[in-house]
């Protein structure tokens, strides 16, 4: 569950934390920390069918409705990927499809992730957030 309110909450926070370290070294560090919290993620929906395509580690998103929220869990073979992954956990899990929808993206910009990235990091990035707005899209709440 998510501790903050709102996505835009979730988004706030996080950048109030990156602040906190003076480089992109630390910063990379605290997203590989965030990316080690990540929930267990069962073997057996490491399957295509939940892949996401466009990124170069592997990576895995899973989703399920809860009532009005819909509820992901992902992982991903490399580090700094799964850290990426928390990263939008802390802002897209357990939130309406219509919040999710309507959150924006300003926090790739405001945590310096557009530029501190590699170009296939990023794309893998835009993959999974691709994902999220599918679901949240095709969601029936």
């Amino acid at each position: 569950m998510t501790t903050e309110t709102t996505a835009e909450q979730a988004q706030q926070a996080l950048l109030e934390e990156f602040e906190m370290f003076d480089n992109w070294m630390d910063r990379y560090q605290y997203i590989i920390d965030m990316g080690k919290q990540l929930p267990t993620f069962p073997e057996d929906w490491k399957v295509d069918e939940y892949k996401i395509q466009g990124c170069q580690s592997n990576v895995w998103i899973v989703h399920r409705e809860e009532g009005e929220v819909i509820h992901f869990d992902a992982v991903s073979d490399a580090a700094i990927v799964s850290g990426l992954i928390a990263v939008l956990m802390r802002i897209y899990n357990d939130r309406p499809a219509t919040e999710i929808r309507e959150t924006s993206t300003h926090f790739l910009g405001d945590l310096g992730l557009d530029k501190h990235l590699s170009p296939t990091r990023s794309n893998g990035l835009s993959a999974m957030l691709k994902r999220i707005y599918s679901v949240a899209e095709q969601a029936s709440v």
